[in-house]
């Protein structure tokens, strides 16, 4: 057998590299700048496109896809390069991934501040970025595909395998839940609407943490800790079991995001099922990564690369284990919709996410630059500046999510909400955000240590551009060695990504289809009408604001909900929205009986100057709605794709859209005016705004 020599492309890992470092830089900034807007409305700066609203899709799009994205696959095209001893694919499509990704990312910086959003969490983009995702995806998935099946190492090595279901079980999210249809280039609506869209995108936003954020990052555990360590994993098979029951679990539980809305119960209840399911194999895999080090704690102690991945691995372990806890429904009728839930998925995206791939880096940069790290003691601090400052964010936000959730429930011994007024449950929190504010910046300046020591440790050594390696070509056999049965399926890639594709297809399958087949899971209700067209308009400029992000509208059956917020929301209240909004977080209070509680100026002076009709409250001003125009000449357009999409809009209503919607504002205009506001103007965004405001919830009012 003759030996080949071969080059390993370091150009784009280094690319990678540098790309992960710029975005973590960046989407941490803006992490930090939102924590502040959470203790003071200043900080907002009175601009349109610097609010909370509109900077919190921002900061989650780019931690996710910029940050993490980019450090995947500096990840995997570093490692995949070297466990199939192939270089990669092809560089061209290296370079293409690469420019088109960043792309993608600055479209997300471009749009989602501008209010260009769908509003779905993790998948807010827009549908001509979505395609582009779709293709930039398939791009690096050929890329992937094509090095494997020219490998000259036969089996399969365990990080390869979840490098392998992330490829496939992305594309499968992304693309179902961003069927959309496009009203003009920046504007589309789901095809889903109401429960479904609510069990599609959580099937979507729940796997995305699973697929992007946790599978991954598992292969890189799974080849980054060893090396790291110099030591071999430690176990195979509980690798084998890992990886098979996490994949096949995992896409099962997207609807304990949902318990206690208007989800049918046997949806909720298969969604709590397989995430306490999800503690054993999840926790297999936190104790493969842990026990790997076993005998080594004084080399951990030692060496700050060692202990962020350590620290990395047990983030994973808590994560994991919290969120099943999270997915039992008396917990979570508790902790649904509070801060405790941006603790927990905190501890996954700073400490897992996080360490693991400053660790990543810490240990890559320097062999491909033929260096050593420029300094083991900035390493350190950076260490405990990460370490510390993830302590200082996540404990408040625990604190503050369980002082909410309780706050919301209290009763006095009279049987009367004790804290009625929903502000008095955000001003309680402030000291708390404050807190995880200082956390996040100590955070930052981690990453801002880490780029100083990384930078140095490049202009200290030369990029490797083409690593030499050697390795025998590989031979086909027409007989099998015997071993351990799972080594057949690591030598068959094709049947692998079949097998693989088909085992987290099984539970998206049986969640999502019932509820398109079986009527009975979506009960209309006849009072439940289409919006007016400036209802209509009303509802976009809700979405493009961000006001979901504060704001449900979803009143769950709890006696403290029913009793603050009225009747408890039914599925078929939702028939006609695209997209949902039953939202993730309470910062403000529910809105679904919204409507008619208070007048059309108290709305007008709200969105001018909240502290007016809530002083103390840290919601921003929305003055720019009183002088934005609505956009009169994409109605009949929205009107055409709402009836595409089935909405019962009578046949030519888009012809009859504008005069519809004129004549609905001239009422609102002149209402505001009998109400003391005179400045008030009929063709303004705040007039739409108010009209969907006051028409929400209200369909089944007198029906109960």
């Amino acid at each position: 057998m003759g030996i080949e020599t071969f080059r390993y492309d370091n150009k784009i890992v280094r690319d990678f590299a540098y790309a992960t470092i710029f975005w973590g830089i960046v989407g941490m900034l803006v992490g930090v700048q939102i924590a502040l807007q959470l203790t003071n409305p200043f900080w907002n700066f009175d601009i349109s496109w610097l609010t909370f609203s509109r900077l919190r899709p921002l900061h989650t799009n780019a931690v996710i896809f910029a940050f993490v994205g980019n450090g995947i696959f500096m990840g995997v095209y570093y490692s995949l390069q070297r466990l199939l001893k192939a270089r990669m694919f092809s560089d061209v499509l290296s370079k293409i991934h690469f420019w088109g990704w960043q792309g993608i990312i600055t479209s997300a910086a471009l749009t989602l501040p501008f209010g260009i959003t769908t509003s779905k969490e993790y998948a807010e983009l827009e549908w001509p970025i979505d395609i582009a995702i779709a293709v930039i995806w398939i791009i690096f998935g050929i890329n992937m595909i094509g090095t494997i099946m020219k490998r000259r190492e036969k089996h399969l090595y365990v990080a390869i395998w979840f490098y392998i279901a992330t490829f496939f079980t992305v594309a499968l999210l992304h693309v179902f839940n961003s069927i959309e249809l496009p009203v003009s280039f920046l504007k589309s609506y789901p095809v889903y609407a109401g429960v479904q869209d609510a069990l599609v995108q959580w099937w979507y936003g729940h796997n995305a943490v699973a697929f992007f954020l946790t599978t991954p990052y598992l292969g890189l555990m799974y080849y980054f800790l060893p090396k790291a360590a110099k030591r071999p994993i430690y176990s195979y098979r509980l690798s084998i079991i890992h990886f098979w029951a996490l994949i096949f679990l995992y896409i099962w539980a997207g609807p304990h995001h949902l318990l206690y809305t208007s989800l049918p119960d046997w949806a909720q209840s298969l969604g709590m099922v397989f995430s306490l399911m999800l503690i054993a194999p999840s926790w297999g895999g936190m104790l493969n990564g842990l026990l790997t080090l076993r005998g080594a704690w004084d080399k951990v102690r030692q060496d700050p690369i060692l202990k962020m991945m350590v620290v990395a691995v047990t983030a994973y372990g808590m994560s994991t284990f919290e969120g099943p806890m999270m997915s039992i429904k008396s917990v979570n009728a508790l902790s649904h919709y509070t801060d405790w839930t941006i603790g927990h998925v905190h501890i996954g995206a700073l400490g897992w996410n996080g360490m693991l791939t400053f660790g990543v880096l810490y240990w890559l940069i320097p062999r491909i630059f033929a260096t050593k790290l420029y300094s083991v003691k900035l390493a350190n601090l950076h260490f405990w500046l990460s370490t510390l400052g993830l302590i200082f964010y996540a404990i408040p936000l625990y604190w503050g999510g369980i002082t909410q959730g309780l706050m919301w429930k209290q009763f006095t011994a009279e049987g009367f909400l004790q804290y009625p007024n929903f502000l008095e449950t955000v001003t309680q929190l402030i000291p708390m955000y404050a807190v995880r504010a200082f956390g996040g910046t100590i955070y930052f300046i981690g990453i801002c240590v880490l780029y100083y020591n990384l930078y140095k440790t490049v202009k200290s050594g030369t990029l490797i551009e083409e690593e030499e390696a050697q390795a025998p070509a590989l031979e086909k056999t027409e007989t099998e060695t015997p071993g351990h049965w799972h080594r057949w399926i690591e030598s068959r890639p094709i049947q692998f990504f079949v097998i693989a594709t088909v085992v987290v297809a099984i539970g998206g399958l049986v969640e999502i289809v019932p509820l398109y087949i079986v009527k009975s899971n979506v009960p209309t209700i006849s009072s439940v009408k289409p919006y007016t067209p400036l209802e209509l308009q009303g509802r976009d400029i809700y979405v493009s604001e961000g006001c979901y992000v504060c704001h449900s509208q979803q009143i769950r059956p709890f006696r403290s909900e029913t009793e603050r917020y009225g009747e408890y929301s039914k599925a078929g209240e939702f028939v006609y929205d695209h997209p949902f909004q039953w939202g993730s977080k309470r910062t403000g209070p529910d809105l679904h009986r919204i409507g008619g509680k208070y007048p059309d100026a108290w709305h007008y002076n709200h969105m001018k100057d909240p502290q007016t009709t809530s002083p103390g409250t840290i919601m921003p001003s929305y003055h720019w709605l009183l002088k934005n125009p609505i956009d009169l000449e994409i109605t009949p357009a929205k009107i055409r794709a709402m009836q595409t999409l089935g909405v019962p809009y009578p046949d030519g209503f888009d012809e009859l859209a504008i005069e519809d919607l004129t004549s609905q504002a001239k009422i609102v205009a002149e209402t505001l005016r009998m109400q003391g506001v005179p400045e008030a103007e009929w063709n303004t965004e705040i007039v739409a705004l108010i009209a969907y405001l006051q028409r929400m919830g209200t369909d089944i009012k007198g029906d109960n």
